[in-house]
Parts: C-alpha cells; structure tokens; sequence
C-alpha cells in the first residue's frame, strides 16, 4: 500500500498479507538439514544424468565418485551427504524414480519442524517411502496402521504380517540388502547448499 505524505513524499505502509499470501517464507525463515543420496546400482549411460538430477534439486554441480557395484556386474554406486533445506528427499526422491535401471535410497534427516524421511527405489517394486524419526527408526502413522489392520480383518487373504511388513518396507529392504553391503567402505562425498 502506498501513501502521500503532506510534503509529496512516497511511504510505503506495512500491510498484513490476507490469506494464503501470508503462509509465504522469506530465506531467514528456511529450515536446513542433511541428508544422503545413495545410488545403489546405475548403468554406465544413466551415471551422468543422475548427477544432473540431483545438481538441479540441490542447485549445484555434482560430480559423484562411481566404483562398480559388485552384487550387479556392469552397473555403478556412489554416495553423496548433503545439506539443503527440509524437504530435499522428496524433491530429489521425485528427480531420480523415474528411471527404470535405477536402485536408490535418500534418507534426510530430522529437523525443526519436520519429520526424518526416506525413499527406497528398485525397478521391481519402485518407491517407498517412510517417515523416519531421530534415530532413523520408521514410525507409521496411526492411520495407517488402522487402514492395515482393518484389511487384515476384513479380507482373509490379508494377514497382519504382511501388512505391517508392507509398513515397514520390508520387501524393498530385502531387494536393497546386497547393494548396501556392498557398498561399505565406499567413499562419500559431502555438499552443502547454501540456503
């Protein structure tokens, strides 16, 4: 809203933004956390374009340190930490589940405000996610576990174990377990976004 004063002088007045206007955030509001990418098992061609991905949600160059990825000969892992603000898994969960030859996980991490998160991916079951709390646990939501446990009661094909075990990501687990082993001891990089 703009004003005249007396003397012909423009002044600008503070006005209280209406609606959804005022649920805006300005820079010093936004809330940082860390995170990994890891890039379980990628063809040779898919390799670069995966760091493109993730370079455009994290809004710099990425350049990952690829080894070869033993449980599937021909394919190539890597690792990157980083640093952006809250809700940089989804974003870069989104980026990378469109490619079919791709197994991945992000995880993010707890902060103000926000759950943790992670997102599993394989070209057989394709994206999981799980809200994760501070010691990386997954926690399920009340109503979901009243949805599982009303199917399970309703339908007599359905068992509980399975529900829970759908839940908890159990499947995607047991199709990633090879590939996070053997990764251990491979290098990971940290970036940091500057928010």
């Amino acid at each position: 809203m703009l004003a005249t004063t007396t003397h012909g002088t423009a002044v600008v007045l503070a006005t209280r933004p209406l609606g959804k206007a005022h649920l805006a955030t300005s820079k010093e509001d936004t809330v940082t956390t860390r995170g990994v990418v890891y890039i379980h098992a990628a063809p040779p061609a898919l390799c670069p374009h995966v760091e493109w991905a993730i370079g455009g949600v994290l809004g710099i160059r990425v350049s990952l340190d690829w080894t070869p990825q033993p449980t599937a000969p021909g394919t190539f892992r890597a690792e990157l930490s980083w640093q952006a603000e809250a809700g940089s898994a989804a974003k870069l969960a989104s980026a990378l589940r469109d490619w079919m030859h791709l197994r991945f996980e992000v995880t993010e991490e707890p902060s103000a405000g926000a759950e943790g998160e992670r997102y599993s991916s394989t070209p057989t079951l394709g994206l999981f996610h799980a809200t994760t709390g501070v010691h990386g646990d997954i926690m399920v939501r009340e109503d979901r576990l009243r949805a599982a446990l009303a199917r399970a009661a309703t339908d007599p094909a359905t068992s509980v174990l399975a529900e829970m075990q759908e839940l908890l990501g159990k499947a995607w687990d047991d199709e990633l377990e090879p590939f996070r082993y053997a990764g251990d001891g491979a290098p990971v990089r940290w970036l940091h976004q500057v928010v």
